[in-house]
């Protein structure tokens, strides 16, 4: 399968804006992919039966040549007192079949740049993302702005940070699936034992969810204690430029990578 053959569609609060129907094929596509990937599905995210599953979310479903579903990425809209709506980055899935050809990013940089350029064209973004998964928290590092935590972020949390994070903390759990019973804590922005005994849990050893960048790795398995459950919450921001630039790096790896294969072919 070739990045070409790759189609990509995105729906923008598809509970409202898409048919019953629609929203039926949407829910079905993302369950289909994410069979793929948990030995359960979490009732979380596009993948709910909620009816109103879909009212909040900004999604991107990736299709093959075939119209089979490969990948997906659901973030979901979070109103908060004196910020406006922040965007929570949420659950991306790709098939095994097509892991290898930068879906993952690619999934991404769409939803992200489809939504700032389409709803929020002008200032700031302001997005979050809960994750125990080394490569997602260093992805965010790296292509986002004043994230924190990060090591080339701000030293302590803004004002913004804290609001979000409280919000999170306080009306948005299920929504970012955090335990309810799980702690957090306000200047680490950790949620301790967060997706304990749930099949969001990984383990350190397991370098399938590593950054490519060690040092981002030792950065944020500092943070938190992933063998007890701990996720790590990142707050920061977005403009169209920085949605433009993400976009433009991943295609310049994608053509880096393209002209690697013919090399070594």
């Amino acid at each position: 399968m070739g990045k070409n053959s790759v189609q990509l569609r995105f729906y923008f609060r598809p509970g409202f804006t898409e048919s019953e129907a629609e929203c039926g094929h949407i829910t079905a596509a993302a369950r289909r992919v994410a069979k793929q990937c948990f030995p359960t599905l979490p009732e979380y995210q596009c993948l709910s039966t909620d009816p109103n599953a879909l009212n909040d979310k900004v999604i991107s479903i990736a299709y093959d040549r075939d119209g089979e579903p490969i990948g997906f990425c659901s973030s979901v809209i979070l109103p908060v007192r004196g910020v406006g709506d922040v965007l929570h980055l949420g659950l991306t899935c790709v098939g095994p079949q097509a892991r290898g050809l930068g879906l993952t990013h690619k999934l991404t940089a769409h939803a992200l740049t489809q939504y700032v350029l389409r709803y929020r064209p002008v200032g700031r973004t302001w997005i979050s993302n809960v994750a125990c998964v080394l490569s997602s928290l260093g992805n965010v590092a790296l292509n986002f702005e004043n994230v924190y935590p990060s090591p080339n972020g701000p030293a302590r949390p803004g004002i913004t940070h804290r609001r979000i994070a409280r919000a999170i903390d306080l009306h948005y759990r299920r929504a970012a699936y955090i335990h309810e019973h799980a702690t957090f804590d306000p200047e680490g922005f950790v949620f301790r034992r967060s997706v304990a005994g749930t099949v969001f849990e990984k383990e350190a050893t397991d370098r399938r969810y590593h950054h490519r960048y060690d040092w981002l790795n030792r950065y944020y398995h500092g943070l938190m204690r992933m063998e007890q459950g701990d996720e790590v919450l990142q707050v920061g921001y977005v403009t169209l430029l920085t949605a433009f630039k993400h976009a433009m790096r991943r295609r310049r790896a994608n053509a880096e990578s393209s002209r690697y294969q013919l090399a070594g072919a």
